[in-house]
């Protein structure tokens, strides 16, 4: 029969709890078993929150993983566990990237930190747990000051005393962002020490309100993993990003300031051993879910389980909708990743014309896989190699430096999945195995 309207009420229920959105820790819907165990058999979030503990005099902690596995979530959890001034001595700041960034073009040191300083400035402003003139002036006005007085701007064609124009600027005029990079390559050192001077005074006035000269200052920033490049210019933008996590990784240890930077999944490879020149700081990873077992394509009932339990949190009456055995299906089919997971379940909603199709069978969410399948492809032949390649050894395969920025795109668009059964190990998107085995397969033929 057709559907009802209380079906139908039910159905954008479901289609709204299934919504990608940026998790608080305290949402009823968080599952802290998602991401509940690292390699060392405890989560990355508990280990960063000793880690900071332990720190002296500031640090770095570095955090990563592909799209779609809780980075940010994460950290907001990690911002709630360490932001307690009054308890703990410490106070946290998240800052989100992208609203500072242009992710798509080259980044260097100089605007790199100047949208660090320039976010801890507009998130201490916007705490009224201190007086938001702790700092005497917001880090954009000083800028501006020190580029007037530092730097020759009068072909940047912006007025440097308009500093709510040149924040905006920098982060949604590619032009002008190259502008100021060029006319700020001269005056590195001296940029960067004022920056880091800002930090310090920014330390020391939130220390002084607080009453407390021991207090840690923490400041997360996320989004840094979204630096892609597109087109031409790919491999410069992810040059750019090692030359700025490898040669400038002195100037992203920030005295007296405890950092905590998401950087992207290939960093291991783009530039080994930055961590080291941090102090020391170790990569924390989060990995898709192990719905297969390790290094196989074998279902793996425990991963499995943990998607279902995610979707019960989010809609407990899931199985009015959908047969358990469809949602087994979809959960191997997105590879473990909760935010393709949550798609595919969606997208089989707005095709449900009669009550009789619930709950829905594997048969029918099966074009939901064809489609998803067909927005990953054509994958040209030698991609398909390389993807072929991973698949038998899962491993990442990198052929040479040159090919990062494939590599990269693998990664970020999930035509390679990481997964983590005792140690990490990749694996193609469950979606795409038929056609890379069958290029195998031709390849061995021909």
């Amino acid at each position: 029969m057709p559907v009802s309207p209380e079906k139908r009420a039910q159905l954008k229920q479901l289609y709204n709890a299934l919504a990608d959105r940026v998790l608080e820790p305290d949402d009823p819907v968080y599952v802290k078993q998602v991401n509940a165990q690292g390699p060392s058999g405890t989560d990355a979030v508990s280990e960063m929150v000793n880690e900071i503990d332990f720190q002296e005099g500031g640090g770095v902690c570095l955090f990563t993983g592909q799209r779609g596995t809780g980075k940010s979530t994460e950290l907001k959890r990690l911002q709630a566990e360490l932001d307690q001034p009054k308890t703990l001595g410490t106070v946290a700041y998240y800052a989100d990237l992208s609203e500072y960034v242009l992710l798509t073009k080259p980044v260097e040191i100089s605007d790199f930190l100047i949208s660090m300083a320039g976010a801890l400035s507009d998130r201490v402003l916007a705490d009224d747990r201190f007086d938001q003139a702790l700092a005497g002036r917001s880090y954009w006005a000083r800028l501006s000051g020190f580029l007037a007085t530092t730097v020759e701007f009068k072909d940047v064609g912006l007025k440097i005393a308009d500093f709510a124009e040149l924040k905006a600027s920098l982060k949604s005029d590619p032009d002008f962002k190259s502008r100021i990079q060029s006319a700020a390559r001269g005056h590195v050192a001296r940029l960067v020490q004022d920056a880091h001077a800002f930090f310090a005074e920014a330390v020391d006035a939130l220390r002084k309100q607080a009453g407390n000269d021991q207090l840690k200052v923490v400041l997360l920033v996320d989004s840094i993993e979204r630096i892609r490049g597109v087109g031409d210019e790919a491999m410069s933008v992810y040059e750019s990003v090692r030359n700025l996590f490898f040669a400038h990784a002195e100037h992203l240890r920030i005295p007296g300031l405890h950092v905590v930077y998401t950087v992207p999944p290939y960093l291991s490879i783009l530039a080994a051993g930055a961590g080291a020149l941090m102090g020391g700081a170790s990569v924390r990873r989060l990995v898709s879910t192990h719905v297969f077992k390790d290094r196989s394509r074998e279902p793996d009932g425990e991963g499995i389980a943990l998607m279902r339990l995610v979707l019960a949190e989010r809609f407990a009456a899931w199985e009015q909708v959908f047969s358990p055995e469809a949602v087994n299906d979809l959960a191997q089919s997105s590879g473990g990743d909760l935010r393709e997971f949550f798609r595919l379940l969606r997208q089989c909603l707005p095709s449900i014309r009669d009550e009789s199709q619930l709950p829905l069978s594997v048969e029918a969410v099966k074009h939901v896989k064809v489609a998803a399948r067909a927005e990953m492809l054509p994958i040209p032949a030698d991609h398909l190699t390389w993807l072929q390649r991973i698949g038998q050894t899962h491993d990442t395969c990198l052929p040479s430096d040159a090919q990062l920025p494939l590599l990269a795109h693998f990664l970020d668009n999930r035509l390679v999945m990481n997964y983590r059964n005792g140690s990490d190990w990749y694996d193609v998107h469950p979606l795409l195995r038929d056609v890379v085995d069958a290029h195998g397969a031709q390849s061995a033929a021909a």
